[in-house]
């Protein structure tokens, strides 16, 4: 799985980015059986949504996980960029499981 992250109105540390690297590299194991085309990319902005606040959710996380015909997505705010990072991971988690489940029930429906 290719992850490739864009930042606005923020600067990725190389701690930022080990971390993002972690904690989206989890996910790979539910893209296994599309990995092996090569064809999965995970496209990760992370940002400020303003410049002049300093409190709330100041800080934003947008996934988007590219699969063979199907995009799943998953935006989240919060007052930690980190916190952000881990909704989001977890948002697009949920994604794939639904994504996941689906699949299997028309596979059923259709014997």
């Amino acid at each position: 799985m290719k992850i490739t992250v864009k930042s606005t109105n923020l600067d990725v540390t190389p701690s930022l980015q080990t971390y993002i690297d972690s904690k989206m590299s989890t996910l790979e194991r539910f893209v296994t059986k599309f990995n092996s085309e090569g064809a999965v990319t995970l496209h990760l902005e992370v940002g400020r949504t303003t410049k002049h606040h300093h409190k709330g959710n100041v800080f934003m996380a947008e996934a988007n996980l590219s699969l063979p015909g199907k995009v799943l997505r998953a935006v989240d705010e919060s007052d930690d960029i980190r916190k952000a990072i881990d909704l989001v991971k977890r948002k697009l988690h949920l994604e794939l499981e639904r994504f996941k489940e689906k699949a299997i029930d028309l596979r059923k429906r259709s014997r």
